[in-house]
């Protein structure tokens, strides 16, 4: 009789992929498919209550824990990006190339296409309950925000820029920081850490857009929210605000991952164990030390 752990081992030998590269891109749209379907439907459980089964604070709790379990399940394959802001510090630090990082932020937009749509499937009741059926974008009917961020009237699109940097410039701070090898973190320990920073940038930057900080996150249900019925307002709306989380966050990546470089990790001194001879074992032990 097989048992189950034979059973697993036989099934791994048989549709174990050999090509690093399509395990990679395998695990990022998986990864960031499963991000959004819990965030999203986070959102949808958020918005649709009225804030009475969510608040706001559950939902930056939610997103954190979210993305640890998720960098924490492709953490030994492609190490859990979920964010083409994240792989472009990755192909600026030469640990991903140029190829695979345009490969990574196409698959993670996929991803987040499905994830976003498989959550609107499961509140779809829910959904068509509290809309009746209108989408819309703007106005007291106005659900667009479900999928993606939206800026308020009063938040310009330069705000929104500098918002973006401010948000990913902080996640890839203590991405940085947190993979820097002289810090000595385990790596056990980055999946809840990353969590942990979604968290604060939640609690202390959220209230421009909700932080998206992340171009799969915010265009691929933006683009979902297009075929939905949404229109081209999605694009359209506050100035073609669109494009800002999309393009910002790659200039937060870099300009916070690398602050951390110059101003700290470079700054780290090692320090160098003395080794001791035998011989001077030997003298210790004659003075009686």
């Amino acid at each position: 009789m097989t048992s189950k752990t034979d059973l697993l081992e036989s099934l791994r030998e048989r549709f174990h992929l050999r090509n690093p590269r399509i395990v990679n891109l395998i695990s990022e749209f998986y990864a960031t498919a499963f991000l959004l379907f819990i965030g999203i439907g986070i959102v949808f459980q958020f918005i649709l209550t009225h804030e009475k089964l969510n608040t706001w604070i559950h939902v930056n709790i939610g997103w954190g824990f979210a993305l640890a379990l998720c960098v924490f399940m492709t953490s030994k394959t492609s190490g859990g990006h979920m964010n083409p802001a994240v792989s472009f510090l990755m192909f600026t630090l030469k640990r991903l190339s140029f190829v695979d990082f345009v490969l990574y932020s196409i698959v993670q937009t996929l991803g987040a296409i499905v994830g976003a749509g498989l959550a609107y499937i499961v509140y779809y009741d829910q959904f068509h309950h509290f809309t009746g059926g209108i989408k819309a974008v703007t106005g007291p009917n106005a659900t667009a925000v479900l999928f993606c961020s939206y800026p308020p009237a009063h938040v310009s699109n330069l705000g929104a820029f500098i918002d973006q940097v401010a948000g990913t410039g902080i996640l890839t701070t203590f991405v940085a920081a947190v993979i820097d090898k002289r810090n000595k973190i385990p790596d056990v320990l980055h999946p809840i850490l990353f969590g942990f920073t979604l968290i604060v940038i939640g609690t202390a930057y959220g209230m421009n857009l909700g932080y998206p900080i992340n171009p799969a996150r915010d265009f691929g249900p933006r683009l979902l929210a297009y075929f939905l019925g949404y229109g081209s307002e999605v694009f359209t709306y506050h100035g073609y605000y669109f494009w800002i989380p999309v393009i910002a966050p790659f200039f937060g990546s870099a300009i916070g991952a690398w602050l951390y470089f110059f101003l700290v990790g470079f700054q780290i001194q090692e320090k160098k164990e003395t080794i001791r001879l035998p011989v001077e074992k030997d003298l210790e032990y004659l003075n009686g030390s």
